[in-house]
């Protein structure tokens, strides 16, 4: 009856666990809803006889100014590989590798024009694209479908295409395919999200780039190249397989040119073909993207017109960002937002605008194509610059009408819409605007009939040069004005669902810290006092460090330095614990390894391994460039490739001599030595075929790159399931609790382990090192704490700092592997070891073990050492056997309370910077990786507190 009764106990601190899993699960979601809101998309399309509304002068969508148009679009294209070196302060290896490019945009300064395109985040790769076939924004939370693209039913420039009788060509990224699954006539997809193949899609699309630029079965090509992406991602910018890859596509582009050209004569196919080079959105140094800093904001286009507009065109272009090059030419840099490239697109080629396009006709891009330029007025002659201007002007005239359109069926559709004073003041100026161009309309064409003489008299050429120009302006302030107020709006908050969501957390908070209480004081019944008089500053110290990490996440730098902060907590508390051993006269030699552990840690977040140097660019007077300069760079790779092998095999033998003492059931133990011994042994087989060693042993290299670590994945499932096995179905009353809680620990971590160091790379083993040996520390420190206390073994109250303790070095660890709170930080790299092609759930199962292991997974598995350290030599008594259940409960508690006390935090600091420059940046990256973290945290604690029953 007893047992039952425990049981029913111990199944009701599980049931609890869920409820608060529900509970932050509810908050979580209200609280994301409120926050990262979505746009309504309009399931509604441009035709080509739609003219309602559109008003005198512009009566129809702007005539076709191209014939045929080429884009090669060269993924993560920085703003720094197209525009010459003397742009910038300083000249880096992998500036002017695009010589074709600075070249065409000097000589050609009429129809080549080198833009910086700046696009709006999050800038992975899907949003991009979806950005730039529609014209819209894409909201924050889209970024969740970087990994799973579904076709856009949005109208779109591949739907008008198609729609309007344009035949599309596509070859490379097989994005495209999946975004528009019907829109080409013919396509040369290639697999994308392998990140370390340079060349598959790169080598498929110049297969198939000239050969389709000498048929003319095609209207529209679109050529995506991958290299430079997955080049940042693996070896960064300042790499030297990202100087090959530049260089190739200086070659590429240069045969691409040379083709147009000799093709472009009168009569032939490419006589009024426009070219665009562009980039999807720009990389950081370490390769990265996905969020809001310039470098990944910047990308470039490159616009080119074998047919040269005339001399005029260069009024229109100006000269605001002009420099000579490094061959003494001037060249010029013009600004655009890629919000306007679709609408431009589709102005070029006489197509309707995308339905929810919200950008501008670009002036200078839409100068460039010849076409433009064969316009002359029904009733006066003006020379080819006035001409332009008015076909421009009626152009923005249909493209503010557009706009104007979308604005109200959107007002009237959407559940949050625009306020009504910001409608008003667009609706206010568009008026203006349309009745300034009928006045334009008489001043340009104020009679039908009369003479010719009457007519040159009535019209001022300068007169009407300046009042297109005014209505240029009232027709961009209008487009501006309202793409200023969809950025703004799109990122409206609702706050009484975010209110109601953060209300649950904090409620959450409370009730877990009442649970707490509850259970110390039932752990209390003895020894209250000295119990009551010692835990007390403990809990207030590990308030505080909770505390202070926490209110760190208000301040954007904090929160790019959350590594540092973390791990100055962590040694804080260990100096703490040195200070009270040394007034003591108490002090072991555990507290000074841990002291000594700090300072490596912190060498491996600043020197090598976190996300802040991973990529190539160290400084000249940072660390790492120091001790390379003293000891030579050949002294550091070597050291590279020795020191893992080193560390492989020192935690191998360490884990080996844990097992035999750490599981008791004989079958268990030895299946899992048998495992791990299998997994670390394939693991160095991994590593081995990466190394120059088996360069020439095609098929050991196979071997080891892809079935080994499908292996270690296979053993670590198994071990998985055994050990889930053994808890079923092994016996629980043959051994002590503390050896059945051990052996159960230790199953599970030598499961995980394998598996999550794989994935970590070479820098697995020296951070397993760090881990274990902090750990054992804490623990250790921890039966001091008891010892010194003389608390009963039966009476056991958890020592908050060790726990705290333990949370921040989940954090450190985090930052030590080189991980990051963005998403330009997670290693995509590390879905696809053992693997070649990509599969959602399988790569993001990877990506995810790799992103939470050391940080989640492993933490809360191996919370039950801490809790039973105490119970070291308990007996199969039962009351014992409650006591140690009750340990862990509250370890577990503490550690979820922790968990959930900073992502409350990180609720509150979100809210209050919501209108933050850096908000999407950095602040709602922040808000989505400890949200995911806190659930995770929850259920891994309701699967331990089951595990470990």
């Amino acid at each position: 009856m007893g047992t039952l009764k425990r049981h029913g106990c111990r199944r009701t601190w599980s049931l609890l666990f869920f409820a608060i899993l529900m509970l932050h699960s509810l908050a979580i979601y209200l609280f994301t809803r409120g926050f990262l809101l979505t746009r309504t998309e309009l399931d509604v399309h441009s035709h080509q006889d739609d003219h309602t509304g559109i008003g005198p002068g512009c009566s129809s969508w702007p005539p076709p100014a191209v014939d045929r148009l080429v884009i090669v679009v060269l993924d993560a294209l920085r703003f720094d590989f197209v525009a010459p070196s003397t742009f910038f302060q300083e000249k880096q290896p992998w500036m002017d590798k695009l010589k074709v490019l600075q070249k065409l945009a000097a000589d050609e300064k009429t129809s080549a024009r080198i833009f910086k395109a700046l696009a709006d985040p999050p800038t992975t790769s899907l949003q991009r694209l979806k950005a730039l076939t529609t014209g819209g924004l894409p909201t924050f939370i889209d970024v969740g479908n970087s990994f799973g693209a579904p076709a856009i039913a949005e109208d779109n420039i591949m739907h008008q295409f198609i729609k309007n009788g344009k035949r599309v060509v596509m070859m490379g990224d097989d994005t495209w395919i999946q975004l528009y699954p019907d829109h080409f006539n013919k396509s040369y997809p290639y697999p994308s999200f392998n990140v370390k193949d340079l060349d598959t899609v790169d080598n498929g699309v110049i297969e198939h780039l000239l050969p389709s630029l000498r048929k003319t079965d095609w209207d529209v090509l679109i050529a995506h190249f991958l290299g430079v992406d997955h080049a940042g991602h693996i070896f960064g910018v300042d790499s030297t397989p990202m100087i090959q890859k530049l260089e190739q596509y200086n070659q590429i582009l240069e045969d691409v040119i040379d083709m147009l050209k000799s093709l472009s004569t009168p009569g032939g196919p490419h006589e009024n073909t426009l070219l665009l080079v562009m980039g999807d959105h720009g990389q950081t140094l370490n390769g990265d993207h996905g969020g809001g800093t310039a470098e990944e904001v910047e990308t470039s286009l490159f616009a080119w017109s074998p047919k040269t507009p005339p001399n005029d065109v260069l009024s229109v272009l100006g000269k605001s960002s002009c420099n000579v090059d490094l061959h003494g030419k001037e060249v010029c840099v013009s600004t655009m937002q890629q919000l306007d490239f679709a609408v431009t697109v589709a102005a070029l080629l006489g197509i309707p605008f995308p339905f929810g396009s919200i950008g501008r006709v670009n002036q200078e891009l839409y100068a460039l194509s010849a076409g433009t330029w064969d316009y002359r007025n029904d009733c006066t002659k003006q020379n080819d610059l006035v001409a332009w201007m008015q076909r421009y002007a009626e152009a923005l005239c249909v493209n503010c009408w557009q706009v104007k359109r979308y604005i109200d069926l959107y007002s009237a559709s959407s559940v949050i819409g625009f306020r009504v004073e910001d409608l008003n003041h667009v609706a206010d100026l568009y008026s203006k605007a349309q009745a300034n161009w009928s006045s334009v309309l008489r001043s340009t064409c104020p009679s039908e009939t009369g003479s010719q003489d009457e007519l040159k008299e009535s019209v001022n050429k300068e007169h009407t040069s300046s009042a297109l120009r005014l209505q240029i302006d009232a027709y961009s302030d209008f487009l501006e004005s309202f793409a200023k107020l969809a950025r703004s709006a799109w990122t409206e908050f609702d706050l009484w669902l975010m209110g109601i969501g953060l209300s649950l957390m904090i409620l959450s908070v409370s009730t877990q810290a009442c649970m707490l209480m509850k259970l110390n004081t039932f752990n209390q019944t003895s020894d209250k006092e000295i119990a009551s008089s010692s835990f007390t500053p403990k809990i207030f110290f590990a308030f505080a460090l909770v505390a202070i990490r926490a209110a760190s996440f208000l301040s954007n730098s904090y929160i790019l330095a959350e590594g540092r902060v973390g791990h100055f907590l962590l040694a804080t508390s260990c100096i703490a614990n040195v200070w009270h051993s040394a007034t003591k006269g108490t002090f072991v030699i555990e507290e000074f390894a841990f002291l000594l552990l700090n300072i490596l840690i912190r060498f491996g977040i600043e020197f090598g391994m976190s996300k802040q140097i991973s990529g190539a660019i160290v400084s000249n007077d940072h660390p790492v460039s120091i001790i390379c300069g003293l000891f030579g760079s050949s002294f550091c790779s070597d050291l590279m490739e020795i020191f893992p092998i080193i560390s492989l095999t020192l935690l191998v033998c360490i884990i080996l001599k844990c097992l035999s003492f750490a599981v008791s059931q004989r079958f268990l133990k030895y299946f899992v030595m048998s495992g791990s011994i299998l997994s670390y042994t394939f693991i160095a087989i991994h590593w081995a075929s990466e190394s120059s060693l088996f360069s020439h042993a095609i098929a050991i290299r196979e071997i080891g790159i892809s079935l080994a670590p499908r292996l270690v994945y296979a053993i670590g499932g198994l071990s998985l399931v055994i050990s889930l096995l053994y808890r079923l179905f092994g016996s629980a009353d043959r051994l002590k609790v503390n050896e059945r809680i051990t052996s159960l620990s230790t199953a599970m971590l030598c499961s995980w382990s394998p598996t999550i160091l794989l994935l970590l790379g070479r820098q697995g083993p020296f951070v397993a090192l760090i881990c274990m040996t902090i750990a054992w520390c804490i623990i250790k420190l921890q039966q001091k704490h008891q010892r010194e206390f003389k608390l009963d073994r039966e009476i056991y109250v958890a020592d908050y700092i060790s726990v705290t303790q333990w949370s921040l070095l989940a954090v450190c660890l985090f930052y030590l592997t080189g991980h990051w709170c963005t998403f330009d930080g997670l290693r995509y790299g590390a879905a696809f070891i053992g693997f070649d092609h990509f599969q959602i759930i399988r790569q993001g199962l990877l990506l995810s073990i790799d992103t939470f292991g050391v940080s989640h997974i492993l933490p809360v598995f191996s919370l039950p050492f801490i809790a039973i350290c105490w119970h070291n030599s308990a007996s199969k008594n039962n009351k014992v056997k409650d006591a140690a259940f009750n340990s862990l409960i509250q370890v577990l508690l503490i550690y979820g309370l922790i968990t959930s006390t900073t992502t409350t935090l990180t609720i509150i600091c979100v809210t209050i910077q919501r209108r933050h420059l850096m908000v999407w940046g950095l602040f709602a990256p922040k808000y989505v990786f400890d949200a995911i973290g806190l659930l995770l945290t929850d259920l891994l604690v309701v699967m331990a507190s089951l595990y470990y029953s």
